[in-house]
Formats: structure tokens, C-alpha cells, sequence
């Protein structure tokens, strides 16, 4: 089949920043102290938390979720985008990894907005469906185990309002979804690609930014 594709290499990757990237000074410094950790390879790009914050701001987002939060830039760049009053719920279960976002949440302003919860996210999602939250949230991002990621899905979809806007992050894994499985993260977002692509209580797109990123719309 015919098709196009480009080549994203060191040098195209820095025009991008150059010619795109607006950070606030604390995202940059967040990436620099996120830079020399051992597993600084989950964090999401800039380009992609900027988009991520387009979406939110096109969204109109004043509640938002977040499933897997690691130093914090994603929620830093989500927080950004929402107004004054925005609240987002940051669910992780490491204390020692969400703990290098917290100053630098503070440095941008933005701490407030964020309601970190250190628990599995599912006993915190399910709290707040239990709480009558069900169709208040307007964005969800999910970036945490991927064998969790479906049961994550169907919690945010409930949690959002129609029209609210989840996105996936990962789902491309390398390119690995593309070949047979050899692993348990693979072969849950094999499972969850199918779902989304035959899912008609959402409208979606699969993207290549990152390392594959899912928008679903609920309907």
C-alpha cells in the first residue's frame, strides 16, 4: 500500500524545538533534572506535552485525570493549560519518582491544581466513580503499565463527560504492536489497539507522535 512517512532525525527533531517548542522555565527545568534519571526514557517530549496542552486548552479542561505521573512534566504541562480554578487528578504509586516534580510544580504555580494521589490508580479511579464523578472529567492521559492500560481506559471513559477526550500514550511501542508478541505490555496494547479501532462509544485516531499516541473522543 502507498504511503508516506518521514524521517524524524537529530537535526529535523531541533528545528522542531527550535521552530515550535514554548516551554515554561519550569518545564525546562524539570527536564534537566529528570535528564540523568535511570529511567528518564518514560517522560513524554516537549512536543508532545505541547500538544497534549493544546488539546486541553481546545477542550476548555477544568478537571482532568492523569494515570502515571513519573517526575511530573506531563501533569506540569497539562496543569499549564488549565485555568486558575483547573483541577487535575494525578494517580502514581512512587512517592520517590513524583517527588522530583513537586518544586518545580510549585516553581510554575500550578501546584495547587494538581491533586496527586500515591495509590493504585484503579482503587483512586474507582473512588471517584463511587463519589458520583462518573461524566465530570473533560481529559484523561493515560501512561503507566500497559497491562493495566485497558482497565484504565474503561474507568476514564466512564469518568468523562461526552465529548471529553482521552488520550494513550505508547501505543505504538517501538513499533512492536506491529509483530507478534513476545511479552505481557506488548500484547495488552495489541488487545487495547483492536478494542479502540472497533470501540463505536468513541471517535479516534492512533498518531506517531512519541512513541504512539491514541485520542479517543467520547461520543
Amino acid at each position: 500500500m502507498p504511503h508516506r512517512s518521514l524521517h524524524i532525525d537529530d537535526v529535523l527533531y531541533q528545528y522542531l524545538m527550535d521552530q515550535s517548542i514554548r516551554e515554561h522555565p519550569a518545564q525546562v527545568a524539570l527536564r534537566a533534572a529528570t535528564a540523568s534519571h535511570r529511567y528518564a526514557g518514560m517522560q513524554i517530549s516537549p512536543d508532545q506535552g505541547q500538544f497534549m496542552a493544546l488539546l486541553v486548552k481546545l477542550l476548555g479542561a477544568r478537571r482532568a485525570i492523569e494515570v502515571g505521573v513519573f517526575t511530573g512534566y506531563s501533569a506540569l504541562s497539562v496543569a499549564l493549560a488549565m485555568p486558575d480554578d483547573g483541577r487535575l487528578l494525578a494517580c502514581d504509586i512512587s512517592d520517590e519518582y513524583t517527588r522530583v516534580g513537586l518544586p518545580f510544580w510549585s516553581q510554575a504555580g500550578v501546584a495547587h491544581k494538581i491533586d496527586l494521589r500515591l495509590a493504585p490508580a484503579i482503587e483512586t479511579l474507582d473512588a471517584q466513580l463511587a463519589a458520583g464523578a462518573a461524566g465530570h472529567y473533560d481529559f484523561a492521559f493515560i501512561d503507566a503499565d500497559k497491562t493495566g492500560y485497558d482497565a484504565y481506559y474503561e474507568r476514564c471513559l466512564q469518568l468523562l463527560r461526552p465529548g471529553g477526550l482521552v488520550a494513550i500514550d505508547n501505543t505504538l511501542w517501538s513499533g512492536s504492536v506491529a509483530r507478534p508478541a513476545e511479552d505481557a505490555d506488548t500484547a495488552a496494547l495489541q488487545r487495547l489497539n483492536t478494542k479502540l479501532r472497533d470501540d463505536q462509544r468513541v471517535d479516534m485516531s492512533l498518531l506517531t507522535i512519541g512513541d504512539g499516541l491514541t485520542l479517543a473522543r467520547k461520543r
